[in-house]
């Protein structure tokens, strides 16, 4: 497999399309650069476009690779398959879009070799800015080895089919996890749980009686989270302890890195506590982890109940306080009031929530098979260790 080397800058066109004055949107989808990690982006803004951020610049088209230019250990970047209408990424990303010859996906997947990120994180961290970041001139002067575009398709192919059955089991994930909420829905708001007959409480007559909550089923109660679930404060672990080996480290989307110990070996229901995701809750899928930034709702046996009941609580983000950075606090939350239906029905709804979430992490522990195939596969199509020459794809 014969390669030529070229400078980034060289076989891409680097930030090339920002707004200006003549822009006539009116209001646009926003990326900021901790809205997507991987390749995943799990929030757009829309937004006014007078309203919008100052760092809301940059234009974007179908097949642009987005790199963030702060602390690229984290890996928020991605390319952009499919776009929003009107979307508008953040100016702390650099944004490159190809030139002809040269495959997107090509690039992409060899802008995203650990190495890479490695070498892009070496740069940033000789930077004397508040967090480590690359210059787009840092980017723009990597050296690139670029095949055939015969073989750049090739590679791309291969490693694009295992990038759609990743985002295939991501949208099935993402409907179970609606299904459950429904079902949550179902019973704890609209009460229509199953009697004792098997038929929805509320539309069979069931006995509602008044309380400082509104009506609720005669036998349920009123408790304050504090007295069922003991809640302490995770780590307070710098950024910059935040490596890539070790145990999985929480923060408030999820996990954002690794360290070198771990504070539970069981999972738990973290409420994340600092900046904008205070508020956020979600349940560690790994056995043995640390979590920064967050509360823990040390639980022996996750009740998907507390999970629903605290995370589609509309109310409950009204508990972070500061304005500068919003926080939340074990006084913030500790006398939340919830209800607490019969230990049958939570059992029931447990089995039913506990089915969907094993198939979940079932399909979470696939994908997780698959990316490291694709990781070991990535480096080995760039080196041309695998010979691609007699290999036909259609």
């Amino acid at each position: 497999m014969e390669y030529k080397e070229y400078k980034l800058k060289d076989i891409t066109e680097i930030n090339s399309e920002n707004i200006d004055k003549n822009y006539d949107g009116k209001y646009i989808n926003y990326l900021d650069t901790s809205n997507i990690t991987n390749g995943k982006i799990d929030n757009l803004q829309y937004i006014n476009i007078g309203d919008a951020p100052s760092r809301a610049k940059r234009i974007v088209k179908i097949n642009d690779i987005i790199y963030s230019t702060v602390r690229p250990n984290l890996c928020h970047y991605g390319i952009l398959r499919k776009l929003e209408k009107n979307m508008i990424v953040s100016t702390g990303f650099v944004v490159l879009r190809c030139k002809k010859e040269i495959n997107p996906e090509y690039l992409y997947a060899y802008l995203t070799l650990s190495k890479i990120t490695k070498q892009m994180q070496s740069i940033a961290e000789t930077t004397t800015s508040t967090y480590p970041s690359i210059r787009p001139s840092d980017i723009g002067d990597l050296i690139i080895p670029i095949p055939s575009i015969e073989l750049q398709n090739k590679i791309s192919h291969i490693l694009l089919s295992i990038e759609l059955k990743l985002g295939l089991n991501n949208k099935i994930n993402d409907n179970l996890q609606k299904l459950s909420s429904e079902v949550y829905k179902r019973w704890f708001i609209d009460f229509e749980f199953p009697n004792k007959d098997g038929k929805p409480y509320k539309h069979f007559d069931g006995k509602m009686i008044n309380s400082e909550l509104g009506e609720i089923p005669e036998d349920w109660k009123i408790n304050v989270l504090g007295e069922f679930l003991n809640i302490k404060y995770g780590k307070n672990l710098p950024t910059s302890k935040i490596t890539n080996v070790g145990y999985p480290v929480y923060g408030g989307n999820g996990v954002i890195g690794k360290y070198k110990e771990f504070l539970y070996k069981e999972p738990q229901i973290l409420i994340s506590c600092r900046g904008a995701a205070s508020g956020k809750v979600i349940i560690s899928e790994y056995n043995s982890f640390i979590t920064n930034n967050s509360l823990i709702l040390e639980t022996e046996r996750i009740k998907y109940f507390y999970i629903k009941e605290l995370s589609l609580n509309k109310n409950y983000y009204g508990y972070t306080t500061g304005s500068a950075q919003p926080q939340i606090t074990i006084d913030n939350i500790k006398n939340i009031k919830l209800l607490v239906p019969p230990e049958s029905i939570l059992k029931d709804f447990n089995n039913i929530v506990s089915k969907l979430e094993s198939k979940c992490f079932k399909i979470k522990y696939e994908n997780e098979k698959l990316t490291q195939l694709r990781d070991t596969l990535l480096p080995k199509l760039m080196n041309g260790e695998i010979d691609l020459d007699n290999i036909e794809i259609y």
